[in-house]
């Protein structure tokens, strides 16, 4: 019998972000950012919602100058009255520390504060801007995000480091020593924290750079040598598949070793693309590791030779629209119907076996074969269609079927 390796999460801190916990053994959460002006309430209000009806669990903005920070709390309080409750964490570059100090309905509004070690301040400023920054984040109850990027590094630091690499005997390649940068900026940052009394509970540690070998080494160096929440991401993933599949590399070899609390698919989208893609990307290397859950999943062949016909795409497709349509209804009226399998296969070849494999399943009739469609429903043939409307019959079947077995007759959705 060849058993599945069971993944056993880097044990980590778990970490309140407006009432979402992150890491402590809690599910891998879904976050995102958004690209608006955030000094532009109605639009960063919209694209917020948006984003969180998408399943961001979390949202981040950039808060880059006083009229983001002065927008803040009425883009929160607008979320608030459209019954929007996702926290929202500031980004902040450069100035956070002012920005912090001067709007303090900003401070108190934001579920979480980003810090930049590379850019919080230069020079004799770094550390008392670094400080003043934990200093309102201990003042207002709020966690961190301590953030390196190895297109922001501290220059001091990595100075530092290549100086004691080029004193080795052996020196380590330059890559090698980009990554330890990062690491010990976070590493070194967070001490920092500590010691001011930000405790550990109250801090997430991220580490992003663009290629995705540098990425696994230096998140297994931080899970190695911390025990801190650690947000997942790869940053400047790209555009379209280039990015989707980038992402995916990176963050499902993490996450298939346990390491990694909270993720993101920095996913630069094309000219009129909806942001929410990068959430559907992160909900969807969650669900095909087996992490978590969040609609029903649709298996479908890819065609060949014998599936001429495009009929099996069509009614792929628009099953899984059907099912993406309805989770709105069917999460509150229906716990668990996530967990759904749903296989829509093209000809016999595979098809009966995996609809049996399914929850419920239909194997179309491929090239030549019967224009009959069985379906199969918890392993077992239970009807067989036939005509000119099996799309709209399979369509009722999964209706039924998931009203048959997921409800119990309450209606969560008036009490949600």
């Amino acid at each position: 019998m060849v058993a599945l390796a069971e993944v056993t999460r880097h044990p980590t801190h778990g970490v309140d972000v407006g009432g979402v916990r992150v890491g402590g053994g809690a599910p891998v959460v879904v976050q995102s950012m958004t690209n608006t002006d955030t000094a532009d309430i109605d639009a960063s209000v919209r694209q917020v919602r948006e984003l969180a009806e998408a399943g961001s669990e979390i949202v981040r903005m950039t808060v880059n100058n006083d009229a983001a920070a002065a927008a803040v709390p009425h883009i929160r309080d607008r979320l608030m009255a459209l019954g929007v409750d996702v926290p929202l964490a500031g980004c902040f570059h450069y100035n956070g520390h002012k920005l912090l100090k001067d709007h303090p309905a900003c401070a108190e509004a934001l579920a979480k504060y980003r810090i930049n070690p590379g850019n919080v301040g230069f020079r004799e400023k770094r550390d008392r801007q670094f400080e003043m920054i934990i200093e309102r984040a201990l003042e207002y109850g709020k966690p961190v995000r301590i953030g390196t990027n190895w297109g922001s590094l501290d220059q001091e630091l990595s100075q530092a480091l290549m100086d004691e690499n080029a004193a080795r005997a052996e020196p380590w390649e330059a890559d090698a020593v980009m990554r330890e940068a990062l690491v010990r900026s976070a590493l070194d940052s967070a001490a920092k924290a500590e010691a001011m009394g930000l405790g550990a509970e109250r801090i997430i540690l991220s580490a992003k750079v663009s290629r995705v070998p540098d990425l696994i080494a230096v998140y297994r160096a931080l899970a190695q040598r911390s025990s801190y929440a650690l947000h997942l991401g790869l940053t400047e993933a790209g555009m379209g598949a280039k990015g989707i599949v980038a992402t995916t590399a990176a963050l499902s070899t993490l996450l298939q070793q346990g390491i990694g609390d909270t993720i993101r698919a920095s996913l630069t989208p094309r000219p009129g693309e909806a942001r929410t893609v990068e959430v559907q990307v992160c909900q969807e290397i969650l669900q095909s590791l087996g992490l978590r859950a969040f609609t029903p999943q649709v298996s479908a062949c890819p065609g060949c030779g014998r599936t001429t016909s495009t009929f099996f795409q069509e009614l792929a497709d628009r099953i899984e629209g059907y099912l993406k349509a309805q989770m709105p209804v069917w999460k509150a009226r229906y716990p668990g119907v996530e967990d759904l399998k749903v296989a829509v296969m093209g000809c016999i070849v595979n098809g009966p076996g995996e609809s049996k494999h399914a929850d419920i399943g239909i194997s179309l009739p491929g090239t030549g074969e019967q224009p009959a469609a069985p379906v199969f429903i918890d392993g077992e043939k239970r009807l067989t269609l036939r005509g000119d409307r099996i799309a709209e019959e399979f369509q009722a079947i999964v209706e039924t079927y998931v009203a048959e077995r997921f409800g119990d007759g309450v209606d969560r959705s008036a009490a949600s």
